[in-house]
């Protein structure tokens, strides 16, 4: 059975995944700091959600990636954990 970083591999020699790949790239890497800040400040997503006023399963789906949030939406959640949100084009 391979391991994950094998599979990985194997998976990037096909330039369609490649391609798609370094397309999300940016998107699951905001998604990972929201995550480590949540984990770094203590809380639950059900207590985060309640912070912002909205639902567990809304922060559960965020950090799944199974939804574009709108830049309000990340902007309240990093103020919440006691961030502020910055956006930047390279």
């Amino acid at each position: 059975m391979k391991n994950f970083n094998e599979l990985k591999k194997e998976l990037l020699q096909n330039k369609e995944v490649a391609r798609e790949y370094e397309r999300l790239k940016p998107r699951y890497r905001l998604i990972s700091e929201l995550i480590s800040a949540r984990i770094k400040k203590g809380i639950t997503q059900k207590e985060l959600a309640e912070k912002m006023g909205t639902k567990q399963s809304a922060i559960a789906r965020l950090e799944s990636g199974n939804v574009n949030p709108s830049f309000g939406f990340l902007e309240k959640m990093a103020v919440v954990m006691g961030y502020k949100l910055t956006v930047s084009l390279q």
